[in-house]
């Protein structure tokens, strides 16, 4: 069992279950660390204050680097993978207290100054309990943040043919392969123009569109990590950090630095 790494909550009495709007959950993994495909019954707001994870649910993953955050709702079946020491701190909303949920789908946020003080703030605490009023107070404004953060393009779609989420994966797991679509196609057992047209079809991007999105979404791992632009465009297999600045500007409207 890991141990938490986070500081140590408020022990919960047993009185105080159904009466919970939130909860949280402090912890650490390493780099690396896989966690399988899971879902809960309360919406999830994971929040990553060092390292960085991809998180795969449905067709798409997401990459979340350091100081961003993740809203996933309740039911929605994903797992989790870890890039570098990870320190995690998780919040947990009860569904039935939430008028309406802060964000309907998947999505990657900007985390403000304000809330990610919440976020500290509440996983200090322990849990929110909707029966004291500092507690409900706490609970409107943090999801009035969580309203109001802006999205972040983080978001990557996968194909659903077999052949296609393989190349796919392969890519992901290793950005710096320099083989061809027709080369992979050939590893995978599908013609590039079979592979072509999946991903077209199936994830709304060219393959060459896609693999540079996600040699964008990979190099996010090293920019969260304190890593200097050039090691972010070599880690992601540029030889040119030129052409990676130029890359991801292209992708994410800003350049490396700027989005650092």
């Amino acid at each position: 069992m890991l141990a938490h790494r986070g500081r140590s909550q408020i022990p919960l009495a047993v009185e105080q279950e159904p009466f919970l709007a939130v909860r949280s959950l402090p912890f650490g993994l390493p780099n690396g660390y896989v966690i399988q495909p899971h879902s809960h019954d309360w919406h999830q707001l994971l929040y990553a204050s060092a390292g960085a994870m991809t998180v795969h649910a449905g067709q798409a993953s997401w990459m979340i680097p350091s100081e961003r955050c993740v809203w996933i709702p309740a039911g929605c079946l994903h797992s989790i993978r870890t890039w570098g020491s990870v320190e995690m701190r998780t919040l947990y909303f009860e569904p039935t207290r939430l008028a309406v949920s802060p964000k309907q789908d998947c999505q990657v946020l900007s985390v403000s100054p304000l809330l990610r003080e919440l976020i500290l703030r509440t996983v200090e605490m322990g849990a929110l309990d909707s029966r004291q009023t500092p507690h409900q107070l706490l609970f409107g404004v943090l999801l009035e943040e969580i309203r109001m953060a802006p999205l972040l393009p983080l978001s990557l779609a996968m194909p659903s043919d077999e052949r296609a989420a393989n190349v796919a994966k392969y890519l992901i797991d290793d950005p710096t392969v320099e083989e061809t679509i027709e080369q992979l196609g050939k590893r995978f057992g599908a013609s590039s123009r079979t592979l072509e047209r999946r991903f077209q079809t199936e994830t709304g991007l060219s393959f060459g569109l896609w693999r540079q999105k996600s040699r964008m979404l990979n190099s996010l791992r090293s920019l969260s990590s304190e890593g200097s632009v050039t090691t972010a465009a070599l880690d992601c297999g540029y030889s040119s950090v030129s052409a990676y600045i130029a890359a991801f500007k292209k992708t994410f409207g800003c350049t490396p630095s700027r989005f650092r």
